[in-house]
């Protein structure tokens, strides 16, 4: 007789057949056969004792299960065996699973990130720390739970496979993307914390300290980041506070040294050196927000708060001031000089406010475009672009279109149209489609289209239960977001209160990666080689938005299209098509996905080219878009040119654009230029051992030392072209 098993792990146990005929039972009741559970377990277990009872072996699980499945068979129940045999699967299926997850929990612990892919798929975080770890290791856990308990198994299997990507899987149930912040509010109200209340600021200093304390606290809030909506409009009353203190002061102290009747005399006097008195404090005020958003932690001390802040509509003399501030500091660097990463800065161009010369705030533009030359931020959103300007009404800031530093933009609202404004929403989550491989496994334009169809509404088949799940979620889940009323229509919600139909106001996003290697699987050229290939391009785009706009208007629901910030998805999306697929040349041929519509950057292409194809998709994707430039060299030496480059971004209708500068220190001499093979400064070159620091917008909108960055978008940093002088100048655009 049969008394013990060995298990798959090598331990002994002893042999239980009530788990036979629990297995029997369930694949009887799922194949509706009639069968006498008991006469079958006994004539399993006989089996087992003649085979292995003899000769004194103990069986392993699996020549039980062997034993199981063959009489089954031999007893004429193919249904139960059929069952049987996908329970079987199924089973090893989730072992699998757990020791794949076991063995990304050792590489997590014991090899370095600049050994380990997984642990550099966020830049922002320093998964080499002990909180980043533990942070990671939540992760992956919490996206394997995901896909295994809390996903429909099409979607799962989808999102194995690479076809789809469900972005923030591990937050899937816990949170949504990301907000754009009402700071007027916040400051104007005050706020709690949780830790303690705050009361409303009574200078600029302190307004500019809350701001960084805002930020830190929404973080936590949500997996995404955050954005402040009119950040120079909110904050120039803080600076007319701080002007009338110290106005109030400085007459005080002149009265203290003049008769009365040489006051008034004197008012102009003390008007302007209160005036420079607020200028210091606003200076000071803002140099301490940059160095504070690099340096305060969130997430467990992981990461720094992801924030990003629009500014320059405001032509008030205080808001003026505010944004003049915040570029020189941002221009100024942190610490020793160094470049700040965060706030993401954000300037609005608006023609009639900073877009023309002669507008009352393009001397900021004119500032702006120097900061960012010597410190590749701000980015530049273009509000005269049609599909922004539509929703323009100049006496109402949140009607002024306002984006997240990775590009996403909230502004059209079906379920709401009468408040179609950018300030207390955001996006809930997004959802991208590997075109690529879509692409490869179509027989024609046609079928593509087809299957197109199909997937993006799988997609918001699957946002949507994601929304229903998110809507459940309480206040007191999210203390700051919805518990000091962040989010639009939250405020009045109680403690315990499920957040619900507030989140309707937030945005449901399909996005795409490769565009350019799914037409170039579909025509054998890409957008930025042919007219052709460009036309399909915009009608695969366009195909899209249609099927989300129709979606939308059923539903009453922001589903919207994302051009995909394709920080980790563009390397995981390549992997899993080639080895699907194998190497297919101008595909697969590389260790990544081009980004959302953008064209490849290996292609030479000028700037106004590269422009001008990129800019129309800019309509289609609604949920938010992003064209940068790559320039080669030192562009503080030619601010001309980089004005003019964002300039003609305005004119070609670009929505969100940014253009890419290198910044490097030499680890020699601390030299900050830009370093070549050697550096200029010192002469040491960097194949001898000197350890340059090279600072780069590697997605678009993130940007940090290329070591942190994963392995596919080096590879894509490493590959794009560097625009010099021959890519802006050519015939047709002197």
């Amino acid at each position: 007789m049969v008394e013990t098993i060995k298990k798959r792990d090598g331990r002994i146990a002893a042999f239980n057949p009530q788990k036979i005929t629990d297995a029997i039972i369930k694949c009887a009741q799922e194949s509706g056969c009639g069968v006498n559970t008991t006469d079958l377990t006994g004539h399993i277990v006989g089996e087992i004792n003649r085979i292995y009872g003899g000769i004194g072996e103990q069986p392993t699980v699996e020549n039980i299960q062997d034993i199981v499945e063959k009489t089954l068979m031999q007893r004429g129940y193919f249904d139960m065996a059929k069952r049987y045999i996908l329970y079987r699967k199924e089973r090893t299926r989730e072992r699998e699973k757990h020791t794949h997850l076991m063995g990304i929990m050792d590489g997590i612990f014991n090899s370095p990130a600049t050994e380990n892919d997984l642990k550099r798929d966020n830049a922002n975080t320093d998964t080499d720390t002990a909180m980043g770890t533990m942070l990671k290791i939540a992760s992956e856990a919490s996206k394997e739970f995901a896909a295994k308990r809390a996903l429909k198994k099409e979607y799962a299997d989808l999102h194995e496979s690479g076809l789809i990507h469900i972005h923030d899987l591990d937050f899937l149930q816990l949170t949504t993307t990301c907000c754009q912040s009402d700071l007027e509010k916040l400051l104007k109200n005050g706020f709690s914390t949780g830790s303690g209340a705050i009361r409303p600021p009574n200078s600029i200093r302190a307004a500019a300290a809350l701001v960084a304390i805002v930020l830190q606290a929404n973080q936590n809030d949500q997996h995404g980041g955050q954005s402040i909506s009119n950040f120079d409009w909110d904050l120039a009353p803080y600076v007319d506070i701080s002007y009338q203190k110290h106005k109030r002061k400085n007459f005080q102290r002149l009265c203290n040294f003049i008769d009365d009747s040489e006051i008034s005399e004197k008012i102009a006097f003390i008007e302007e050196i209160s005036w420079q008195d607020t200028v210091e404090e606003t200076s000071q005020a803002m140099e301490a927000l940059v160095h504070n958003l690099n340096t305060m932690a969130s997430r467990a001390g992981a990461q720094v708060p992801f924030s990003s802040i629009n500014f320059g509509m405001d032509a008030s003399k205080e808001g003026r001031l505010v944004s003049e501030c915040l570029l020189k500091a941002q221009k100024a660097g942190i610490g020793s000089g160094d470049t700040a990463i965060f706030p993401i800065l954000i300037f609005r161009v608006k023609d009639g406010v900073n877009g023309e010369p002669g507008d009352p705030n393009y001397d900021l533009f004119e500032l702006a475009c120097e900061c960012a030359a010597a410190r590749l931020f701000p980015c530049f959103a273009f509000l005269d672009a049609p599909f922004n300007l539509q929703y323009y009404k100049p006496d109402d800031k949140h009607t002024h279109v306002a984006y997240m530093g990775c590009r996403t933009r909230v502004i059209g609202n079906v379920y709401d149209p009468e408040r179609e404004i950018v300030s207390g929403r955001g996006n809930l989550s997004f959802t991208s489609v590997n075109l690529p491989m879509l692409a490869i496994e179509s027989g024609s334009q046609k079928d593509f289209f087809a299957k197109l169809e199909s997937i993006v509404n799988i997609c918001c088949d699957q946002l949507y239960d994601r929304y229903l799940s998110q809507r459940k979620r309480r206040v007191y889940n999210h203390p700051f977001l919805y518990g000091q009323g962040v989010w639009i229509d939250s405020g009045a919600k109680g403690w315990d209160d499920e957040i619900g139909d507030a989140l309707n106001h937030g945005s449901l996003s399909v996005g795409f990666v490769g565009l350019a290697e799914c037409l170039y699987a579909l025509t054998g050229e890409h957008h930025g080689e042919s007219l052709y290939a460009q036309e399909l391009g915009l009608r695969i785009a366009a195909y899209m938005r249609q099927i989300l706009d129709e979606r939308a208007e059923r539903t009453k629901l922001n589903y919207t299209l994302l051009a995909t910030p394709a920080e980790s998805y563009a390397g995981r999306a390549l992997r899993l098509t080639r080895e699907k697929h194998g190497v297919i040349e101008g595909v697969t041929d590389k260790e990544y996905f081009t980004n959302s519509f953008h064209i490849p950057p290996k292609y030479e292409v000028t700037i106004h080219k590269k422009i001008e194809t990129e800019a129309p998709y800019h309509k289609y994707c609604n949920a938010g878009h992003i064209t940068y430039v790559e320039m080669d060299g030192d562009m503080t030496k030619n601010i001309t040119a980089f004005k003019n480059v964002i300039r003609y971004m305005k004119s070609c209708g670009i929505g969100y654009g940014a253009i890419n500068v290198p910044l490097d220190k030499c680890g020699s001499c601390t030299a900050k230029t830009v370093i070549y093979d050697e550096c200029p400064v010192c002469g040491e070159k960097e194949s001898e051992g000197n350890k340059v620091t090279r600072i780069r917008r590697v997605t678009g909108y993130l940007v940090g030392t290329l070591d942190r960055f994963n392995d596919a978008k080096r590879a894509e940093e490493k590959d794009r072209v560097k625009h010099g002088k021959k890519h802006i100048y050519c015939e047709d655009n002197p």
